[in-house]
């Protein structure tokens, strides 16, 4: 089921989100200074391809300065669009399991440095 999951998430919202997420990567790379947010980036990019049977833990007491700087800067943002969208998705009963995988890349996207996706 995951794999048609994936594959359905990739084809409506994964591509193009992923593809957001690689060129803001690429962006925070072109300064010194936002290569770790750059990665964090890429990171957000490859949960957005594929989310269906991956877990995101969170550990916020690893980097707090770096996650602080990350939520002022945007991560608030980015949370709050993916908690809408999956709010969105999830007004419709088969859009639920589409909905979770939003509310976990908004959980990640609130504090990214330090979480791991396994």
């Amino acid at each position: 089921m995951k794999t048609i999951g994936n594959i359905i998430w990739f084809l409506f919202t994964g591509l193009g989100a992923a593809m957001g997420w690689f060129f803001t990567g690429i962006f925070w790379c072109i300064t010194i200074i936002g290569i770790p947010f750059g990665k964090q980036c890429f990171k957000l990019a490859r949960l957005s391809l594929w989310p269906f049977g991956t877990t995101v833990n969170g550990d916020f007491g690893k980097h707090p300065i770096a996650n602080v700087i990350w939520f002022i800067f945007g991560g608030f943002g980015l949370a709050l669009s993916f908690a809408m969208c999956g709010i969105f998705y999830c007004i419709t009963i088969i859009g639920i399991p589409f909905g979770k995988q939003c509310f976990k890349l908004a959980k990640l996207s609130v504090a990214p440095f330090g979480a791991t996706i396994a």
